[in-house]
């Protein structure tokens, strides 16, 4: 999470849909932006949400009256990709959650903020040909918006996960704001799973795996060498998904809410000491941008699925300045 020291969007509110454990929320208020309303079904991610936010979100957003949500500047949401995942079934709007789009809409349809500001997985482009990603775009126009879209991927700004997702940012057309920049990677400072490791030995004690296993292979022997991408060096068992073990010098796999495996949802990575082991909550969360600070769920397998799902909190960062250069822009 990067350091703001301007409110650059101080007196604009929002709200917080599908807010999982509150991704959005923290990089919007960082921003001086307010939320005035959060939505969550899952009764898990809704106990941590609370414990950050000393705020209890709505419940399931199909049974909720968009005249009943308050006004707001920006609705923000990781609608459920699932649906569209590489790693799901990719039924698309077939499946449930893929139908929540269409809830955003009616609440957009309703309350007309001035801005969407929406994530999913990068495959939400290709699913169906295309159609899906077409049904969404022409949505947003027909509810009068403009649209802009763009994958990104947390790598290229500081936060060493391979996650490439994409992010939709819509203004209402009357604000006249017909192009968008995302923005621009930084390139200069890469980092690598070893800049957010937990030092505390006893802690992390439970999450190595014997290297005493009959199925334990190593295959590439230099971890010297630094990349912007996930180093593969071994594996157990037969190497599939959950199984396979990363460099420290490379960026870290994307975690996954789901996945089973000695290492599922993290990988597994191989030590300064050679020894293997999956990533503990709390470096998960840093992967995710957020702060120590962050009170992670104590159930560690629900802490685990709860980042798998959330959004990188630097790149809602990023864009939510980029969003706010351009609002100054129209009032100047």
């Amino acid at each position: 999470m990067i350091q703001i020291k301007t409110p650059i969007l101080n007196g604009y509110t929002f709200i917080d849909l599908f807010s999982g454990i509150g991704g959005f929320r923290l990089g919007l208020e960082s921003l001086g932006a307010q939320c005035v309303f959060s939505s969550e079904i899952d009764k898990f991610a809704r106990e941590t949400y609370i414990s950050n936010f000393h705020d209890e979100p709505a419940g399931d957003i199909t049974q909720i009256d968009a005249s009943d949500i308050p006004d707001h500047d920006i609705l923000c949401g990781g609608f459920p990709c699932q649906p569209f995942s590489i790693g799901g079934k990719k039924e698309g709007f077939e499946d449930i959650r893929g139908t929540l789009f269409f809830d955003m809409a009616r609440i957009i349809k309703i309350k007309k903020p001035k801005i969407v500001f929406m994530e999913n997985v990068k495959n939400l482009i290709s699913h169906d040909n295309g159609n899906t990603f077409r049904v969404i775009s022409n949505t947003m126009k027909n509810l009068g918006y403009n649209i802009f879209y763009s994958v990104l991927n947390p790598v290229l700004f500081n936060v060493p996960q391979k996650r490439e997702r994409i992010y939709i940012v819509c203004f209402r057309e009357d604000l006249n704001i017909n192009n968008f920049s995302f923005p621009v990677p930084n390139l200069k400072d890469l980092r690598h799973v070893e800049d957010i490791l937990l030092t505390n030995e006893k802690e992390l004690e439970d999450y190595y795996v014997s290297t005493d296993r009959p199925d334990y292979y190593i295959t590439n022997h230099n971890d010297n060498t630094y990349s912007n991408k996930p180093i593969r060096v071994g594996h157990v068992g037969t190497g599939s998904q959950g199984q396979r073990i990363y460099s420290i010098k490379g960026t870290a796999i994307t975690l996954t809410a789901t996945g089973g495996g000695l290492f599922g949802k993290t990988g597994g990575y191989m030590m300064p000491d050679k020894r293997p082991r999956k990533l503990h909550p709390r470096e998960c969360a840093r992967l995710m941008g957020f702060p120590d600070s962050y009170i992670l769920h104590s159930n560690k397998t629900q802490a685990l699925k709860q980042l798998g799902n959330s959004v990188v909190v630097d790149i809602i960062q990023f864009i939510g300045i980029e969003i706010s250069r351009k609002l100054k822009e129209q009032t100047e």
